[in-house]
């Protein structure tokens, strides 16, 4: 089994990560409180209320664990992509694949990526929640002093299955829409590059992030519905699952609720994943 796709899914995912982490720190708080009027009023507050680091908080861990998650998406969805034509990373431009092979490659990738993600990803939703600026004498400490702290009073309070609250939407999130996204990539790389060559760097940064946008547009309602999920419990539970989290948002906020952080998500989507799938193609062809 090749191992370069791993490294390089590991490294292009950190770079994506530290790119991307304030706004999705923006997208969380969106999704989970109704404090905010807007992206530009949660940007305001946040800055304000918690300076610069707010925008950062919960960024430590998953800059460790979803680099890795990364890894496993890059990884297996290329060795599936081999194990279903036959061909390595560097053949596949002169024999592509078909769209179908690439979409069950990137359902599998993000079947298991998901699976890997579901802790780290509710520990980062709990930590981004946190509107406490940073502790200060005479101040109300933050109820998670940090991601291990977090983990275990997850742990402690909600038990094992705790940590994987929201992991069946995240499932279902993540299995389908990481199909059209690596289907996306490809149909944009094949249109603009001449049969038999590689994409040029600006082809791999276009098809990268619209990927991204158009992966988005489809995962955002399972996003909001995995958000309000991994949130539930910390209080009090509120639902009994995926399809009761999705009437009861949908009853006191209307159909608009699934759509809330699409815009935010859009533009972190396009730096984001060109970065990344840009540092993953050159590492790829630096390494063959």
């Amino acid at each position: 089994m090749p191992v370069e796709e791993f490294v390089a899914g590991w490294i292009s995912g950190a770079l994506g990560l530290a790119l991307g982490h304030p706004f999705d720190t923006v997208k969380v708080r969106l999704q989970t409180q109704t404090t905010y009027r807007g992206i530009v009023d949660c940007v305001v507050k946040t800055y304000r209320h918690e300076s610069i680091p707010g925008f950062f908080k919960g960024m430590s861990f998953p800059l460790a664990s979803v680099a890795v998650v990364n890894s496993v998406l890059f990884g297996v969805y290329s060795n599936a992509l081999l194990v279903l034509t036959a061909t390595s990373h560097q053949e596949r431009r002169v024999q592509p694949p078909s769209y179908t092979h690439v979409f069950v490659a990137g359902c599998t990738g993000g079947f298991l990526q998901a699976f890997c993600l579901a802790p780290f990803d509710l520990i980062k939703v709990r930590l981004q929640n946190q509107t406490e600026p940073r502790a200060q004498p005479g101040s109300r400490p933050p109820r998670y002093r940090g991601p291990v702290h977090c983990a275990a009073s997850i742990f402690q309070e909600e038990g094992p299955r705790g940590l994987f609250r929201g992991a069946w939407a995240l499932m279902l999130r993540d299995t389908p829409t990481l199909g059209f996204y690596f289907v996306t990539y490809e149909w944009l790389c094949r249109r603009f590059t001449p049969d038999g060559r590689n994409p040029s760097s600006t082809t791999v940064l276009v098809a990268g992030g619209f990927a991204g946008i158009a992966s988005w547009v489809t995962a955002t309602p399972l996003d909001v519905i995995k958000s309000r999920m991994q949130m539930d419990g910390v209080k009090q539970r509120e639902y009994r699952g995926m399809l009761d989290c999705a009437v009861a948002s949908a009853r006191r906020e209307g159909l608009g609720v699934f759509f809330r952080g699409l815009t935010i998500n859009s533009a972190r989507a396009f730096p984001v994943n060109a970065v990344t799938f840009l540092s993953y193609e050159y590492l790829l062809h630096l390494w063959g």
